[in-house]
């Protein structure tokens, strides 16, 4: 079935209409999902850096502090 059978009946206001339309929606559907990804990898590389910086300051204290004190 060929694109032109398809919109044969159709005015051609409607042609230009749907096809709007319906890429609009499309494109609307796929930059949402796009920006909910880098949205939750740039959370995960946040929290991914909190931890290590939480960490690094854990052992750096504890460790100055058991060999400064004995």
């Amino acid at each position: 079935m060929s694109s032109t059978g398809t919109f044969a009946g159709l005015p051609s206001w409607v042609k230009w209409v749907a096809i709007i339309v319906v890429a609009l929606l499309v494109f609307k559907v796929v930059t949402w999902i796009l920006t909910t990804v880098i949205a939750l990898l740039f959370k995960v590389l946040l929290f991914a850096a909190i931890v290590a910086g939480l960490v690094f300051l854990v052992r750096k204290f504890t460790s100055s502090s058991s060999s400064s004190s004995w």
